[in-house]
């Protein structure tokens, strides 16, 4: 049941985070934004509120399998962790074991996510790619109205992907099967260590805030929890989550990048260190109230499982 419940506390999640998700990633690729209200601002201003919502509906598709996989995953390696070393799969397990379960859910979760994290980044930047590919030259601007008197109608390009699913067929015949994976190095790096984070504290906060003589906390130390566990996990993913970003959105025009490396130099050398705490505020205010909701809705599956088949 633990893929039953992870599958529905991940759609919930989405529901509640896509619009800051959308936010965070144009804030990580695009210099421009010089604050979180600037983005949101630019964002509604050019694209109204559908902005937001760019390519939602891939992961709404795909969050399902993935978050099902990642606490399936979790579940079962900390299961057998506990049989081999104590003999038992109800041995309480240590804060090693909860660690190493953590870090294998967020690397297997990697083979799923990345061609959904491309097409994501893609069409949640792709409004920016178009307005800076339709900045005219100065000669231009000077014919432009004799040529055409529409000229913005004249120069606005269509869309280059018309959907996620036009999106991933697109990557793959332009860049082959690696544009689909392009960033998951960075993301192997990002989910590794944040997932086993992510579940190392939700396991002891959970423990501190159990009330004597109980084996599970209540709903409000669910929610403390999770919220709190998911901050934590953002905190240490978003160097790696700013790079992962950038390669994924660097196929859109001339390439800039040539590998993790390459990126994480140039990005520093041409912003500073801070550029890699780009959406680390927003991540963590929009990590709060989702995954206040992911384990609220895995727990509430997970015992209600409990009580129907028992």
């Amino acid at each position: 049941m633990d893929f039953v419940a992870g599958a529905i506390g991940g759609v919930c999640g989405v529901a509640v985070g896509y619009p800051l998700d959308t936010v965070k990633v144009r804030i990580q690729t695009e210099a421009k934004y010089t604050s979180i209200w600037h983005c949101i601002r630019d964002t509604y201003c050019q694209e109204r509120v559908w902005g937001f919502y760019r390519g939602l509906s891939l992961p709404v598709c795909t969050v399902s399998l993935v978050s099902s996989v990642s606490f399936g995953t979790y579940h079962h390696c900390l299961a057998h962790i506990c049989r081999f070393r104590y003999g038992s799969t109800d041995a309480k397990p240590t804060k090693a074991d909860i660690t190493l379960s953590g870090g294998a859910s967020g690397l297997v979760r990697v083979f799923l996510t990345s061609p959904t994290e491309v097409a994501k980044v893609r069409l949640q930047t792709q409004a920016q790619a178009q307005t800076q590919q339709r900045r005219p030259s100065a000669s231009w601007t000077s014919v432009a109205p004799a040529l055409c008197p529409a000229t913005n109608a004249c120069l606005e390009p269509r869309p280059k992907y018309h959907g996620p699913l036009n999106c991933l067929v697109t990557v793959a015949r332009e860049e082959g099967l690696r544009g689909l994976y392009k960033g998951s190095s960075a993301l192997l790096l990002r989910d590794g260590h944040s997932f086993a984070t992510y579940f190392l504290s939700y396991a002891m906060l959970c423990e501190w805030l159990t009330p004597a003589g109980h084996s599970q906390p209540d709903v409000l130390g669910v929610l403390v929890a999770g919220g709190c566990a998911g901050v934590l996990a953002w905190a240490v993913a978003t160097p790696m989550d700013v790079i992962k970003s950038r390669l994924q959105a660097d196929g859109q025009g001339q390439q800039r990048y040539r590998g993790l490396l390459h990126c994480v130099v140039t990005s520093v050398r041409e912003e500073g260190p801070r550029v890699l705490f780009k959406g680390l505020t927003l991540n963590c205010c929009r990590a709060f109230p989702v995954n206040m909701v992911v384990f609220v809705a895995y727990e509430a599956v997970l015992r209600l499982t409990r009580r129907l088949f028992t």
